[in-house]
């Protein structure tokens, strides 16, 4: 299994983190390199997301889990779990006051191998991601 992790703690409580975590709509507003998102953010639906990474491309995943103020889950892949990517956002206390996101992504699948190196380094996409969650949230 590889995987990428970003975390940072956040001036705001957890339910201010977990209304820009789920409004995906709002994800391109705060420069986060979504460039492009479909969808809505509920269980069991399929969003569509068009990176800076790979300009043009959708990235098509299912929300897997949703668990107000503390986590979420989405889920992708190719078909018979040949190379699969599921995506955790977790929300946990810092201090009073401050929320921790954690977002995470861990891919497997006998198809890792030969995926991993056809892939970009994602890191600063994820750190991209987290630093702006955590300014949205902060200014709200």
């Amino acid at each position: 299994m590889k995987f990428y992790e970003a975390s940072a703690d956040i001036k705001a409580n957890p339910e201010t983190v977990w209304k820009v975590l789920t409004d995906g709509q709002g994800f391109t507003e705060w420069d986060s390199g979504i460039t492009k998102f479909e969808g809505r953010i509920t269980i069991g639906e399929t969003i569509k997301l068009f990176t800076e990474v790979s300009p043009g491309r959708a990235f098509p995943v299912k929300v897997a889990e949703l668990v107000p103020n503390e986590r979420m889950k989405w889920t992708g892949g190719m078909p018979l779990g040949l190379f699969k990517g599921q995506r955790t956002f977790t929300l946990s206390a810092a201090s009073e006051g401050v929320t921790k996101l954690t977002t995470r992504e861990e891919f497997s699948g006998v198809m890792l191998p030969l995926m991993w190196n056809m892939m970009p380094d994602l890191q600063p996409s994820f750190d991209k991601f987290v630093k702006g969650v955590k300014t949205k949230a902060e200014s709200s």
